[in-house]
């Protein structure tokens, strides 16, 4: 009887102990064990370009985060272009900002891989500590035992089951989890925890990642869903920045994204020994998804993988809350109702030329040249959607071709049966119909059911090279 009444104390306990975590105040004691490893850190700028400022001001913000919060630089990698700070655009010379407050969060930052030394085959060799893989760089890799605790951070633009790196080959949802398990086979980590900033990122993890390999992923949006970046400056006069606005010489660029500064700021204010990872989720969740019910400027946060994982509290992977940080960007009231002007990660380019079009003076050589980049632009995204159009109706016929191309299968299945299928017909497509854009990559999905379909490799040559010769 005693056994009995102890088992239903224990089940109380927990039960109470999940629900208060869920409110964000971790009772994190009973569910996770004491941190005994060390806290390792990877960050990811997956872009280059002064139009996607936001990324690298996402990666330099997450440092100084992981540095306030006790992680040492021997701990944490950093990958990033490193093409912003130093930028002739820079209206800041040598500073970047990732929120309207304007803290630098470029200062102090390591410059592990920089230039072409951000690419897929330095990542996987730095994850698995393959010291003789990696080319350039500082060679720092993760070294990292089986008691230690990692968090991977990775902001970029990405696509169905895709997503890139500003030098070489981009990385297939597949080709990220073959690493994962590797590194679990090597058993070289307790935890690991893996935040990824992406259009479509759930399509990275979805069906893909179980739960066995003690991780848990957290993405910006669902597997068909866009990611936004955010700060935004105005386009036009009229469509004009509200909330919090970047300071008025950042025209046409975002200062963060949605989904990263959201966690950012999170943990900027919040005691990471008590909160929990699951309590983060549905914080940044309820804010990232805020704006879907009036406009449409915002994504569902997803959770994948190991979610017992969550309820370890933050200061296990991101280290405690530094009461001299420096860089907080909003108090703990303003966090849930903070805003500013968001914009779709596929239309940033297409929102920076607008706005330098908008506010060139009349008859400049700098307007016309602004007018001749964004009506390329546009003609390329026509072009990309007329011939993804025209190959599924080539393959499928009229009626069925557009709606085979954009299905989206249930949550739960991987975006393709066969990876190998989708690569090759990604790389098909494109030496018909030229290489896909950032914007262009949203057409990967319809590759991907192509190969769902069956189609063999023979007719999707064909069928690309007529689809895309008119």
């Amino acid at each position: 009887m005693i056994y009995r009444y102890n088992i239903v104390g224990v089940f109380f306990l927990v039960l109470v102990s999940i629900s208060v975590n869920t409110e964000g105040h971790s009772i994190s004691q009973f569910l996770t064990r004491k941190t005994k490893g060390t806290k390792w850190a990877v960050l990811v700028a997956g872009s280059r370009g002064w139009i996607n400022y936001r990324h690298q001001a996402d990666v330099c913000h997450a440092y100084q985060i992981l540095k306030a919060g006790g992680l040492k630089d021997e701990n944490i990698i950093v990958f990033m272009y490193d093409d912003i700070a130093n930028n002739t655009a820079n209206p800041r010379p040598g500073v970047i900002i990732n929120n309207p407050h304007g803290h630098n969060v470029y200062k102090g930052v390591p410059k592990d891989y920089v230039g072409d030394d951000v690419n897929a085959k330095n990542f996987f060799s730095v994850i698995l500590a393959n010291k003789s893989g990696v080319v350039g760089g500082s060679g720092k890799v993760l070294k990292s035992g089986p008691n230690d605790h990692i968090f991977i951070y990775y902001t970029d633009h990405g696509s169905p089951g895709m997503i890139t790196m500003p030098s070489g080959e981009p990385i297939y949802a597949d080709e990220l989890f073959n690493m994962l398990k590797k590194k679990h086979v090597s058993e070289t980590y307790d935890r690991l925890v893996f935040y990824l900033e992406a259009c479509d990122s759930g399509s990275m993890f979805d069906g893909i990642l179980p739960k066995g390999l003690n991780i848990y992923a957290m993405t910006a949006s669902k597997p068909d869903e866009n990611s936004f970046g955010t700060y935004c400056g105005e386009s036009t006069p009229v469509d004009s920045c509200w909330g919090q606005c970047p300071p008025p010489e950042f025209k046409g660029i975002c200062l963060g994204d949605l989904f990263s500064v959201t966690w950012m700021e999170d943990s900027d204010v919040q005691d990471r020994k008590t909160n929990t990872l699951h309590g983060q989720y549905i914080r940044v969740a309820k804010r990232t998804a805020a704006n879907l019910t009036y406009d449409k400027y915002g994504s569902h946060v997803q959770e994948y993988g190991n979610k017992v994982v969550s309820f370890d509290p933050l200061a296990a992977y991101m280290g405690e809350t530094s009461k001299n940080h420096s860089h907080d960007s909003v108090d703990a009231k303003s966090f849930s109702t903070s805003s500013s002007r968001n914009v779709d990660q596929r239309s940033t380019e297409l929102f920076y030329l607008v706005t330098k079009h908008q506010n060139a003076p009349e008859g400049s050589d700098e307007k016309y040249e602004a007018r001749v980049k964004l009506n390329e632009v546009m003609s390329q995204k026509s072009q990309v959607d007329n011939n993804v159009k025209h190959l599924g109706d080539l393959l499928f016929g009229a009626e069925k071709g557009n709606e085979i191309l954009h299905s989206v299968r249930p949550a739960g299945q991987p975006l393709v049966d066969n990876w190998d299928c989708l690569k090759s017909y990604v790389k098909i497509f494109e030496t018909h119909c030229g290489r896909l854009t950032v914007y262009g990559r949203k057409h990967v999905r319809g590759i991907a059911n192509i190969c769902n379909a069956g189609i063999t490799s023979e007719k999707m040559a064909a069928m690309s090279a007529q689809a895309c010769s008119s």
